[in-house]
């Protein structure tokens, strides 16, 4: 889907506001990873989840129709660093659910979204999409998967690469 399908729903000032927000999130993650201080980006995903919660309210979920491509690109990294919400981010896969069943959002935010909640949840991920490593920040490795001798199928058919390519990029290869 194209903004131009949806020149009258687009909501340009909410997609402006995601993509302010975005870009402070992954400043405040450049800034974490260079500082080793997670500080001010949970206050800013605490900020961004805070404020998600209320355009959902008002909107639903904030998909292609209503902001866009780049905006429900941003919805969703908002949703996926919602982690100190837990409840909050299993309120959004559910609406992320049926915004892909509607094509209104893409499944790649579905995958990743669904592999964080289940990780979070202490549960198997289902597509590959979440890492951890060592406290040190060696050993970077996935997190485990369910049914791993299917995974390239699940990722496909959410249109995702393979595993092991995902695997190389997530090393910096």
């Amino acid at each position: 889907m194209t903004n131009e399908e949806y020149p009258l729903a687009m909501n340009h000032d909410l997609a402006a506001e995601l993509h302010r927000r975005a870009e402070e999130d992954q400043a405040a993650r450049r800034l974490a990873a260079k500082t080793h201080d997670g500080r001010e980006m949970r206050r800013i995903d605490v900020d961004n989840t805070s404020w998600l919660k209320q355009v959902i309210v008002e909107h639903g979920w904030p998909g292609v129709a209503l902001v866009g491509e780049q905006g429900a690109d941003e919805a969703w990294l908002l949703a996926q660093h919602a982690d100190l919400a837990p409840a909050f981010q299993r309120q959004a896969l559910e609406l992320l659910k049926a915004a892909v069943a509607a094509g209104d959002a893409p499944p790649r935010h579905l995958a990743y979204l669904t592999d964080r909640v289940l990780v979070a949840a202490g549960e198997p991920q289902v597509y590959g999409t979440q890492y951890t490593h060592e406290p040190d920040g060696s050993n970077l490795r996935p997190q485990p998967v369910a049914d791993p001798d299917r995974l390239d199928e699940r990722r496909a058919a959410m249109g995702l690469e393979p595993s092991a390519e995902y695997d190389r990029r997530m090393h910096g290869c």
